[in-house]
């Protein structure tokens, strides 16, 4: 019996003035997988990401997350299916003059009314889990850039979010990093039950975690399946990519 979708984006069109980024875009984002996006500099990957957030207000179609309709959502509504998505930023977008346990107390503190002491226990385990526990008190200059993710995807999943997006988590990072990175971010999935995405065009990472792929080309969709479907399948810019690396 096939799954429903936690995120179902139908026709979606979205333009920067007169110029289309995403032409009728469909797709269905699947609970307790990790889909990577994919595609070439310009071909909208950011964008569906920010229809997604409601970051940006398509010129018509549909993005329904965990069963609602959030085009034309009003905002306060729109806030509470928000604190049901953590985000992952691709420079990990810490604040410098702050400390890393007050870095990840900023969603804690803004979006609950939770004692000091709760929200102590909260940070302390999230920094646990990513295997920084000793961090709390230090700042973000102090610490490598694979520390810095950690402390990043940490804040991303603050609140328990049922979705986490992450933009090129890998980006920045030697490989032994990135490898480490993604097996926390496999071993997050598995532990909290997440349903993730990652756009990403790093090769080695996609075969550690993606469970199903979206190929974006020319502001369209080209591709959408399992990992093993996409190495089997005959579309060009798909075969290219596995083939050599990279896009072309």
């Amino acid at each position: 019996m096939m799954k429903e979708p936690i995120i179902s984006v139908r026709d979606l069109v979205a333009k920067y003035g007169d110029k289309t980024v995403l032409d009728r875009v469909s797709v269905d984002i699947f609970p307790h997988e990790i889909t990577v996006i994919l595609g070439g500099s310009g071909c909208g990957k950011t964008t569906l990401i920010k229809n997604i957030l409601k970051l940006y207000n398509p010129v018509s179609g549909s993005v329904k997350i965990l069963g609602k309709e959030i085009i034309g959502m009003e905002d306060d509504e729109f806030d509470q299916t928000l604190k049901q998505i953590g985000m992952l930023f691709q420079n990990g977008a810490l604040l410098n003059s702050m400390t890393i346990f007050e870095n990840i107390s900023i969603p804690l503190e803004q979006h609950t009314s939770l004692t000091p002491d709760i929200i102590e226990r909260i940070i302390r385990v999230k920094l646990s889990l990513v295997n920084l526990e000793s961090a709390a008190d230090l700042t973000p200059s102090e610490l490598s850039g694979g520390m810095k993710k950690r402390v990043a995807l940490a804040r991303a999943i603050a609140l328990d979010p049922e979705i986490l997006i992450c933009d090129e988590p890998s980006a920045g990072l030697d490989p032994l990093t990135s490898a480490s990175l993604d097996e926390l971010i496999l071993k997050l999935k598995e532990l909290l039950k997440m349903t993730i995405i990652i756009v990403t065009h790093e090769l080695a990472s996609i075969h550690r975690i993606a469970d199903r792929l979206i190929f974006l080309h020319d502001n369209k969709i080209i591709f959408t399946g399992t990992l093993a479907e996409a190495k089997s399948t005959d579309i060009p810019e798909v075969e290219s990519f596995f083939r050599v690396g990279r896009f072309e």
